[in-house]
C-alpha cells in the first residue's frame, strides 16, 4: 500500500498530541478516520509506530525514529505544492523571517520595505530573537544569525560583513585617559554584549600578535545598543559592532579606543542566512535571499 499524506499526517499529529481524539479534532475528521490512516501507515512501513492503552497513546520506539521522517516528508510536499503555485503565479504568500535583535533593527528592517514594495503579495513575519532557533520544528522560512556554523542539514549564505571596535565618548576619555596597550584596558570600565562571565575577557588582534585582557564593569547588559548608549553616556569604553556607532563616531559623540587593534569576539564578523532547502524551493524566500545579498552588499564592501 502506498504511502499518502493523509496517512503522514495522522500519524505526525497522533504523536504531537498523544491522543487520537485530540489529532482528530485538529485535523477536522472522525477519530475512527485519524485511527484507520495510522493503522494503514503501520500496514505500509510493516512496523507498530504506537504503543496504545486505554488511558494514552505513545511512541514506539519505531515511532519515534519514524517521526522526524514523517515531518521532513510533509515538509518537502508542503514546499513542492508551495513552488507549483509560484510557478503559476506571481510571487506570493508570507515568510517568516529571524534575525539576531540589534542587527535586525538597524541594519534588516529598514531594508525589508523595499523588498515588499518590489513583491504586493508577499507578507513578511519579522521574529527579532537572539536564542538558537530550531527552524523547521519552528516554522522559520530563513534565519539570519551571527555564527557561520549552521546544522548539517541547513543551508547557508553569508549576506553581511560586521566589524567590531572599541568606542567611548570623547568627553570619558579627556577625564580617564586613552588606552594606550590592551593590557590598559583592565585599569577602565568596559562593557561589552554581555551573557556570562566569559564575556569578560576580550581577546584583540593586531596582525598575527592576539592579546586576551580580562576586563571589568559595573555595567553589564545582553544587548549591543545598551552598551552603545553606555558609552555614549560616559560609562566607559564600549566593545560594539560598527553598524551602532558609525554615525556616532562619524559626529565626533564617540572615539576610537585602540584602532589598531580589532577585537575578536564568540560572533565573529559575518551575517549568515540559514533555511532548511526545502524552503528555498519557494520563489519567494529565494527572493528574499537574493535581495538581501544585493541590498547588504555596499555594507559588506564598507567592512572589507
Amino acid at each position: 500500500m502506498p504511502i499518502s499524506t493523509d496517512m503522514l499526517g495522522a500519524f505526525v499529529k497522533v504523536a504531537e498530541h498523544a491522543s487520537v481524539s485530540r489529532a482528530a479534532a485538529e485535523l477536522g475528521v472522525g477519530k475512527g478516520v485519524v485511527s484507520k490512516r495510522v493503522a494503514q501507515l503501520e500496514a505500509a512501513v510493516k512496523a507498530t509506530l504506537f504503543s496504545r492503552s486505554t488511558r494514552q497513546v505513545a511512541l514506539t520506539a519505531a515511532g519515534e525514529a519514524y517521526l522526524e521522517f514523517a515531518r521532513r516528508a510533509l515538509r518537502e510536499v508542503s514546499a513542492a505544492e508551495e513552488r507549483l503555485r509560484d510557478l503559476r503565479a506571481e510571487l506570493s504568500g508570507p515568510i517568516r523571517l529571524t534575525a539576531p535583535v540589534s542587527w535586525g533593527q538597524c541594519v534588516l528592517a529598514p531594508r525589508l520595505p523595499a523588498f515588499l514594495r518590489l513583491h504586493p503579495a508577499i507578507s513578511v513575519e519579522l521574529h527579532l530573537a537572539d536564542r538558537r532557533l530550531d527552524l523547521g520544528r519552528e516554522g522559520y522560512d530563513l534565519a539570519l544569525r551571527w555564527t557561520s556554523q549552521p546544522a548539517p542539514e541547513l543551508h547557508a549564505q553569508a549576506v553581511a560583513q560586521v566589524a567590531w571596535l572599541l568606542a567611548a565618548s570623547p568627553a570619558w576619555l579627556a577625564e580617564a585617559g586613552a588606552p594606550a596597550e590592551p593590557e590598559d584596558l583592565a585599569r577602565h570600565p568596559c562593557m561589552g554584549y554581555w551573557r556570562e562571565s566569559a564575556d569578560d575577557a576580550w581577546t584583540l588582534s593586531r596582525g598575527g600578535e592576539r592579546r586576551c585582557v580580562r576586563v571589568s564593569s559595573r555595567y553589564h547588559v545582553n544587548n549591543p545598543e545598551s552598551v552603545a548608549a553606555a558609552a555614549l553616556g560616559g560609562l566607559g569604553i564600549g566593545l560594539l559592532p560598527d553598524y551602532l556607532c558609525t554615525a556616532a563616531l562619524a559626529e565626533g559623540r564617540l572615539q576610537r579606543v585602540l584602532p589598531a587593534w580589532t577585537p575578536l569576539t564568540p560572533y565573529g564578523t559575518r551575517i549568515t542566512a540559514f533555511a532548511p532547502p526545502e524552503r528555498l524551493r519557494l520563489a519567494r524566500n529565494r527572493a528574499l535571499l537574493d535581495f538581501l545579498v544585493r541590498a547588504l552588499a555596499p555594507a559588506t564592501g564598507d567592512a572589507g
